[in-house]
């Protein structure tokens, strides 16, 4: 599953420099998750570091357009970090 940022979003600068795999970019109008390079920090963290620090609620939340096991979520993981 990767997280997916909502038109919520303030713009606060907080969640793009905590992802550990560079997934979080200013988009147009707001920050974008890139889903290829979003591991919901597994591999990093116990949670997401940017749903961790947003100062909004449920201003990221999983994206149902790309829904992954923990399984899946640990291999891209794998795959980020040139551990494969």
């Amino acid at each position: 599953m990767a997280l997916l940022i909502t038109h919520k979003c303030t713009n606060c600068d907080m969640c793009e420099p905590e992802c550990p795999n560079g997934a979080i970019s200013l988009g147009e109008e707001i920050y974008e998750i890139n889903p290829s390079l979003c591991t919901e920090c597994k591999g990093h963290y116990e949670t997401p570091t940017c749903v961790s620090v947003c100062p909004i609620n449920n201003c990221i939340i999983t994206d149902p357009k790309h829904i992954e096991t923990e399984e899946q979520l640990l291999e891209k993981f794998v795959i980020i970090q040139g551990l494969a």
